[in-house]
């Protein structure tokens, strides 16, 4: 047992707990270390497709909302990396994934008590002790050997893992894979006479462009592209639309019934899986000119249509189809199958068997949390537990925006600290969403 008592101990090394780790850097108050199973940071590297694109703008960095002084903003970054003119001639908000996900590995090089290679196994609760502390069993992934750390509180950022369809883990993935693994098969792909790829939103439609570009020079190769949803809908850009993405907003929403927070999630539908303006206006142009003078496409995209089902056949696959709004059945040939189905939350094991029976939950598979992201247990502690994972239906649309994770780390910093350690942001709409402040009657 590691006889140190840290402060907090993160529980996962992805964008949300780097960014704490960042903050948590540049003071005193409050000492962490973290560990994450993966022998390094890398974000997404199955789908840092050249030429994509953030959907959000470059401030929406590790640290930027709170500290915009701190040296590993994005724009420090630029300048240490001699790239603040091309970014200025630039003139492009949005960064590159590419190059967003080199800034957060230089973040994570220059820090302390980053631990990468390291698994949490177990998370054992001394709530009976006369100061309770947590005890985190970690096993470094090259030597299976465990050790012991004590915290005050914990931070679990386990992330995502992909959601597939059933049946799906039993085909090769060379054949059918999920977007995840698209950089990793795209080889495998660009072989084959025919690739559908199944999905609606922003994955969907990188894969697709970027499967589209290869086929400028693989003229055997079609391209099939079915989505659930009613059409390609764009992400909602608008200015207000955007102020959904705030401190206010989460304030508001948090407040809400479970009820009315998930009618909320349907009305906000279009901020949280459009695809982003311009990749759509890319592919429509690409569509446009390859098709002049009459030329064929060769490319299908099916909107309106379900996925039910995969089924392996000699030489090629049968997806199962439901024109829904049609109710017509179908089958539907190919060689090889991406699925953009997007990601479900990745609770540990461990979580569950020490956990289930000692927290509050609001509905199936929902935890409950505070308003500054700690897991309501069913009695009153002081060590508290904080959760980065599976927050939507607690903090709304936000949840997985990197803006407002920078607000979200404030709120868990400060907590922690007993006091504001880092400023949060207020005042920051023109909209005022709850009436019970009202100012008239």
């Amino acid at each position: 047992m590691d006889k140190k008592m840290f402060d907090v101990i993160g529980i996962g090394i992805g964008p949300f707990n780097l960014g704490m780790a960042a903050l948590l850097d540049q003071t005193e108050e409050v000492e962490g270390v973290f560990f994450e199973k993966t022998p390094e940071f890398i974000w997404h590297p199955g789908m840092l497709i050249e030429t994509m694109d953030l959907q959000v703008p470059f401030l929406a960095d590790l640290v930027t909302f709170a500290d915009p002084k701190s040296p590993f903003t994005f724009m420090n970054y630029l300048h240490e990396h001699d790239r603040m003119f091309p970014f200025f001639f630039h003139r492009h908000f949005e960064v590159p994934r590419q190059e967003y996900n080199h800034y957060m590995q230089w973040v994570a090089k220059q820090l302390n008590g980053l631990y990468f290679g390291h698994t949490v196994v177990d998370v054992i609760d001394h709530k009976g002790a006369e100061l309770p502390y947590y005890e985190v069993v970690v096993e470094e992934r090259a030597t299976g050997k465990r050790k012991h750390y004590q915290a005050k509180h914990i931070v679990m950022g386990t992330g995502n893992d992909p959601l597939i369809l059933e049946g799906m883990d039993r085909l090769p993935n060379e054949d059918v894979l999920h977007t995840s693994r698209y950089l990793f098969e795209k080889d495998q792909l660009l072989k084959a006479k025919h690739v559908t790829v199944v999905g609606s939103g922003q994955s969907a439609l990188e894969v697709f462009l970027d499967l589209l570009e290869e086929q400028d020079r693989n003229a055997d190769m079609n391209l099939s592209l079915f989505t659930r949803s009613g059409g390609l809908f764009q992400l909602d850009t608008a200015k207000f639309a955007q102020e959904m993405f705030t401190p206010e907003f989460v304030d508001y929403f948090h407040n809400l019934s479970l009820n009315q927070r998930k009618q909320a999630l349907d009305t906000l539908e279009p901020l949280r899986k459009g695809i982003d303006p311009e990749t759509l206006t890319r592919l429509y142009t690409k569509l446009y000119h390859r098709t002049a003078g009459m030329q064929e496409s060769r490319i299908l995209i099916q909107p309106m249509t379900e996925i039910t089902g995969i089924e392996a056949m000699e030489d090629s696959y049968h997806l199962h189809c439901r024109q829904w709004q049609e109710e017509i059945d179908y089958t539907y040939q190919t060689e090889k199958v991406v699925l953009a189905t997007g990601y479900k939350p990745h609770i540990p094991d461990w979580f569950l068997s020490r956990f289930k029976d000692e927290i509050e939950w609001e509905g199936e598979g929902m935890y409950k949390v505070s308003r500054d992201y700690q897991l309501v247990f069913n009695d009153d502690r002081d060590h508290y537990f904080f959760t980065l994972t599976d927050l939507v239906h607690s903090h709304g649309a936000g949840a997985t925006n990197l803006g407002l994770s920078v607000h979200r780390n404030v709120h868990i910093i400060n907590t922690i600290a007993g006091k504001e350690v880092y400023r949060n942001q207020k005042d920051t709409t023109f909209q005022q969403f709850s009436m019970k402040d009202y100012p008239y009657t």
